[in-house]
């Protein structure tokens, strides 16, 4: 069984156009993968490990020492209605049906 099922809820940051993953998030969820889908469900976002470098997606870039990501991705999220200077907090749960993560409310007031 997939134990990612079973976390805590996760916190994600939006800013700038790109997606902060901090350290524990990525480890939990990502660990050992350098690419992620993003996907748009509704008023939800998806984000979605890609375990080959191969099959594209957006990089999980090195933020700093501590081990936090950055998922640099503003042509997403502006095609998505998200200004590049909304900058907020994303609460995400993992989904098994979507193999995913999923933060609810994402896209709320976005075109």
């Amino acid at each position: 069984m997939d134990d990612r099922a079973n976390a805590e809820a996760a916190t994600l940051r939006l800013g700038r156009g790109s997606l902060y993953v901090a350290a524990p998030v990525y480890d939990r969820y990502f660990r050992g993968v350098t690419a992620v889908v993003l996907l748009r469900d509704d008023d939800a976002l998806l984000v979605m490990p890609v375990r080959h470098a191969a099959s594209g997606g957006y990089l999980l870039k090195l933020r700093n020492a501590a081990g936090d990501r950055v998922v640099n991705a503003m042509d997403f999220f502006r095609e998505h209605g998200v200004r590049g200077d909304d900058d907020r907090t994303l609460t995400a749960e993992w989904s098994s049906q979507h193999a995913a993560l999923r933060a609810e409310g994402a896209f709320e007031g976005a075109n």
